[in-house]
């Protein structure tokens, strides 16, 4: 099924959830490990080509997802008011979290009026590059939100397993495309 239920996600919707979580998880560890690299390492102007690349990819999957959600029905929700509620203002931070690491991320890479070059597919041209210390303020609104981003779906994580583990509940196993717990 393609689309969402109130019983279930569909598969579009776990797709860009896992693949969501994949990169994200990917682009946290290749950013980190590129400020272990030297200037005359192979991978010190390799890694930032895949970091963006993957960086506008995730852009405009999270786009994808955002109006997948708007206008596609979603699973009612599990839980009790508490737990709905913190699930949905967690939600939102993470989707906030993620347009700030992105935004960020673009803003230091195009801050000298450089392009990124997507896998070396197309370039997505620098929009904003006049604003005062643009990479170095972009630099740390990057770090700290993707640290922030990065904490926050790791509870998303923990949060979905006590669902599974203690309340029983079909919460965890609705984004692999199932309705009940067998």
């Amino acid at each position: 099924m393609l689309k969402n239920t109130e019983a279930r996600y569909g598969i579009i919707a776990i797709v860009i959830h896992w693949l969501t979580a994949l990169i994200v998880i990917g682009l946290f560890a290749l950013g980190w490990w590129m400020l272990t690299l030297t200037y005359y390492d192979e991978w010190y102007r390799l890694g930032p080509w895949w970091h963006k690349s993957f960086g506008i990819t995730l852009l405009g999957i999270t786009v994808l997802r955002v109006l997948w959600t708007l206008f596609n029905t979603k699973p009612k929700p599990i839980g009790s008011k508490l737990e709905r509620l913190g699930a949905k203002a967690g939600h939102l931070l993470l989707y906030l979290l993620l347009f700030t690491v992105m935004i960020s991320g673009f803003l230091i890479s195009t801050a000298d009026g450089s392009s990124i070059s997507v896998f070396g597919l197309f370039p997505v041209p620098a929009i904003i590059t006049d604003l005062p210390s643009q990479a170095d303020i972009a630099g740390e609104v990057h770090w700290y939100s993707a640290v922030a981003l990065l904490i926050l779906a790791g509870g998303h994580a923990l949060a979905s397993l006590k669902h599974h583990f203690i309340n029983k509940d079909s919460t965890l196993i609705r984004m692999f495309g199932k309705t009940k717990r067998k």
